[in-house]
């Protein structure tokens, strides 16, 4: 394989919205699936389908429970979604580095 830096990239990762999520989780302990929606101007279920890829790949973990009489979804970045998100902005940088040179 080239050492191109596109080729650092991850699938999982580089999709815009899963990018979205694993950037707006990082800011926070842990997201509410609502606000995730509302935030990333996604339906309930692109959000759903998008966070269960995450999930598999071990990106996010996803907590259900209640808030009051209310159930609610929290999504939390997990170790290797920060390093997975780290490792991405990083290819990004290199890519950007190399088209501007």
């Amino acid at each position: 394989m080239s050492d191109h830096p596109v080729n650092g990239l991850d699938d999982v990762v580089h999709q815009r919205v899963r990018l979205g999520i694993l950037a707006v989780t990082q800011e926070a302990r842990r997201v509410e699936f609502g606000f995730l929606r509302e935030t990333l101007g996604l339906t309930a279920g692109n959000l759903s389908q998008h966070l269960a890829v995450l999930e598999r790949a071990g990106l996010v973990d996803i907590e259900k429970g209640y808030e009051g009489r209310r159930p609610r979804t929290w999504v939390r970045l997990t170790k290797a979604g920060g390093t997975a998100l780290r490792e991405e902005l990083a290819a990004l940088k290199a890519l950007i580095r190399q088209l501007e040179s």
